[in-house]
């Protein structure tokens, strides 16, 4: 799935707080926009879908962080606890995708995340086919709804250039391995 996607699902997921506790609302946001995003900076820094990701470990650390959010509320807590959330949801997110590969449309490659703890990659289920297809656009579109709905000002335009990227990104998508290819080697 797309980053953006990523990015709008953790959104949709403080938008609860807007609802619940509007003065932790932006915290929660910020946290898990970042979350949510984190983990693709694997795709230049270690293995995609493992250096980052934890479908597994990330639940064993987000649950009690959000715990102690509701427990302990602060703008730190909450925005760590949603960080933690964002993580673990994108991890396991990554499950849902196409592979790995670099033409995830001509699905050569089961893997889609590492877990850790068995030690082995779950596979690809490509219920949405890869990242960037008209079903990830519309996956987040559907998810930067609550946030714009609910939230005003920075978080509103920040999911909605997001929105505005995935359709620029949608639209090229197919086209960068040839650009790569073509301009990097």
């Amino acid at each position: 799935m797309m980053n953006t996607t990523h990015g709008a699902v953790g959104a949709a997921m403080a938008s609860v707080v807007v609802l619940l506790s509007p003065a932790f609302a932006t915290a929660a946001a910020v946290g898990a926009i970042a979350g949510s995003l984190l983990p693709d900076v694997d795709l230049f820094v270690g293995e995609h879908r493992r250096t980052l990701h934890y479908p597994v470990l990330g639940w064993v650390v987000a649950l009690p962080a959000l715990v102690w959010a509701a427990l302990v509320p602060s703008p730190a807590s909450v925005a760590i606890g949603f960080f933690l959330l964002g993580l673990a949801v994108h991890s396991a997110m990554d499950a849902f995708g196409a592979g790995t590969e670099v033409r995830p449309w001509e699905a050569t490659s089961d893997r889609g995340v590492y877990a850790h703890v068995p030690g082995t990659w779950l596979r690809a289920r490509r219920w949405v086919r890869y990242d960037g297809a008209p079903e990830d656009l519309a996956l987040c579109a559907l998810a930067s709804l609550p946030a714009v709905l609910l939230f005003d000002g920075v978080i509103r335009w920040l999911v909605l250039a997001g929105l505005l990227l995935s359709v620029l990104y949608t639209a090229f998508r197919k086209r960068i391995p040839e650009i790569e290819d073509r301009f990097l080697g």
